[in-house]
């Protein structure tokens, strides 16, 4: 049957980011399937059309959350999705407007409304404190939860506050891009790496929050880095973030350690395809994430990873039997962090074993063939849809 679907995110296409890349994976492929998708989101200047991908887009003048307040449209957005024609609704993320402005509302959507969390980041954090007690109380009024992960924090606070339709339905990689993965060396001739010196990957925009700084820190710690190139492949987000940082403590590096390399770049998509293809291991070192999907992209690259304890990432690398966890904790700030040493020595182990490496890639990649796909995950958020119909 053939649904009327809104799916409402704070930021969506051309916006880069997570959450935007799940909801447009999910929205795009429902629509495309023969499904009637629509798409609540912010206003941005850079949306030259009301279409994308057979997805309409929806764009309204909001800004903020429950704690820091409302501001804008938000009674329009209310009647929007209260009024609308939709057979089903669901809300990406917590703590963002197109969540909290429904919770005061949720009484009079008559159509089933279903969140995904999507971490509860803010779940430590004071401010929030009497948001997340408020936020208890509201979720087993919502039809359903999509968690992706069965242990992270937002799955453990929903189990405590009663909600008992929950649904865990992972994070993938696109099997358009991956399926086929691009001839090894391409992304290494383009930039000047030999195929015996060893590349490290790590991926993720310049917020000041995926760890840049942390991967240098072990990076130039670690032995059997000795002629290696770490690649940090980030995008410039809205705001200044840790762009300029970056830039100041790659030179740095690149001038005293002379043995190794840092290279920066926002390349088109295709060599960012083409780097996960000629790298030898991914080092993530975010500090702050629920379920990050540059693991999954490095599962289907057959790339295997290193990264901090951070959202599920410790799931994922269950998961597909790809992935090493540091073992972490918080700072003051409750962002995840560990110390630069513990990090680089598990890099050079990872290193020092090409028959491990070789091991952990295929096991992570034939996982991904499986179970983590986009077009596999799309069924099952269209069967928990049509269930919720039923």
């Amino acid at each position: 049957m053939s649904l009327r679907i809104l799916h409402a995110v704070e930021f969506y296409s051309p916006s880069v980011g997570g959450a935007q890349e799940v909801v447009k994976q999910i929205s795009e492929r429902l629509a495309a399937r023969g499904h009637q998708v629509t798409v609540a989101t912010s206003r941005i200047d850079a949306r030259s059309s009301q279409t994308i991908g057979g997805v309409e887009i929806e764009q309204f003048n909001i800004r903020g959350n429950a704690v820091r307040g409302l501001e804008g449209e938000v009674e329009r957005y209310q009647r929007f999705v209260i009024d609308g024609d939709f057979d089903l609704v669901m809300t990406y993320a917590a703590q963002q407007w197109t969540t909290d402005a429904l919770l005061p509302v949720i009484d009079q959507i008559k159509a089933p409304l279903v969140l995904a969390p999507c971490g509860f980041s803010a779940l430590d954090n004071e401010a929030y404190s009497a948001y997340f007690e408020r936020l208890a109380l509201n979720l087993p009024r919502f039809d359903a939860l999509i968690l992706h992960s069965e242990g992270y924090q937002d799955a453990r606070f929903a189990r405590a506050a009663g909600a008992a339709n929950m649904h865990l339905i992972p994070n993938g990689a696109d099997e358009r891009e991956f399926g086929q993965l691009p001839a090894r060396g391409a992304f290494r001739e383009a930039h000047g790496i030999a195929e015996d010196e060893p590349l490290v990957l790590t991926v993720g925009g310049h917020t000041g929050l995926k760890g840049h700084a942390q991967a240098m820190a072990a990076f130039t710690r670690a032995t059997e880095c000795s002629g290696a190139t770490l690649a940090i492949i980030a995008n410039q987000p809205t705001g200044r973030g840790c762009a300029f940082s970056c830039r100041r403590r790659s030179r740095w590096l690149n001038l005293t350690r002379r043995d190794r390399r840092v290279l920066l770049a926002d390349p088109p998509r295709a060599e960012v395809i083409a780097a996960y293809a000629d790298a030898d291991a991914f080092l993530f070192c975010s500090m702050v994430e629920c379920s990050p999907l540059v693991l999954f992209e490095a599962m289907a690259a057959g790339l295997p990873f290193l990264s901090l304890d951070v959202g599920n990432a410790a799931e994922i690398a269950d998961w597909g039997g790809c992935g090493e966890i540091v073992p972490s904790g918080r700072n003051a700030a409750g962002n995840v962090t560990a110390p630069a040493s513990a990090v680089a020595e598990l890099l050079d182990g990872l290193l020092a074993d090409p028959e491990r490496r070789r091991e952990m890639g295929a096991s992570g990649r034939s996982a991904w063939q499986e179970s983590f796909t986009w077009e596999r995950i799309a069924d099952q958020y269209e069967q928990l849809y049509e269930s919720l119909l039923r």
